[in-house]
């Protein structure tokens, strides 16, 4: 990203104590002051200072025995003040759930942040599927998601333009879009229907389909899906039915987004 006059501004310390609390996921729930170090590419002297005010702070643990450190509870105070200026989880819940009930798949809304989809509400089937378990909070690649793809089709020329500068196109399965000018015609074609098809581009055996939800000013705020194993969003029940109902539940929470 180009500098701006503005970024003098910046503050590298807290910069770089943000980036120490999005080190930690379900791959590493803990890690030590020599990976953090790693991870910045400094020597283990420069973090320290950063990890003993987060822990000060309360956000980070360190056990005494082993001297790793790992999250705490109160980083979810961050993303629940987040959510709670949200009306529309909370709106949505009884919506999903209709959705869910109707499909016989997961439901969910999720929102851009960067090249991510962050979930933000979700009806969950009594299924054991990975994909299907997605908490609240939980990110996935957009490119390579239903949600994600719909959520970017809906920007603004100027700004989705923008966005896909800086996407990184990884490959999950042989299905996952990998070329940009692949992923641009999708996302055109998508912004036409009105509608997002992952189909085991994720994960092999899962197929999602997403359509965006609107603010009063007709600009996408959030996305809603459906998510489930192949067998359940078959390609013969796609457009007869699972495609309306994601579609008419998108037309209902419009009304809700600001």
């Amino acid at each position: 990203m180009p500098k701006t006059e503005k970024d003098r501004y910046l503050s590298n310390s807290l910069i770089r104590g943000l980036e120490i609390l999005k080190m930690f996921d379900a791959s590493h729930s803990t890690l030590s002051l020599a990976e953090i170090a790693s991870k910045m590419g400094v020597s283990r002297t420069v973090p320290f200072r950063f990890l003993y005010t987060l822990q000060h702070l309360g956000y980070l643990f360190q056990d005494e025995t082993t001297k790793r450190y790992q999250l705490t509870p109160k980083v979810m105070e961050l993303g629940f003040a987040f959510l709670n200026t949200m009306q529309l989880p909370e709106l949505a819940r009884p919506y999903l759930e209709k959705l869910r009930d109707q499909t016989g798949a997961s439901a969910h809304i999720g929102i851009l942040d960067g090249n991510e989809v962050v979930y933000i509400a979700r009806a969950a089937t009594s299924t054991n599927f990975s994909t299907l378990n997605v908490m609240i909070g939980s990110r996935l690649p957009a490119h390579a998601t239903s949600m994600g793809k719909v959520l970017l089709a809906f920007l603004p020329k100027e700004k989705l333009t923008a966005q896909l500068e800086s996407v990184d196109l990884q490959s999950f399965t042989t299905q996952t879009k990998t070329m940009l000018r692949d992923l641009t015609s999708e996302l055109e074609e998508i912004r036409l229907r009105g509608y997002a098809v992952s189909n085991e581009e994720f994960e092999l055996g899962i197929c999602s389909v997403a359509v965006p939800i609107f603010d009063r000013d007709k600009m996408i705020t959030a996305a809603v899906n459906v998510a489930a194993p192949t067998s359940i969003l078959s390609a013969a029940i796609l457009d007869s039915q699972i495609i309306p109902a994601v579609c008419e539940t998108a037309k209902a929470l419009s009304g809700f987004a600001k």
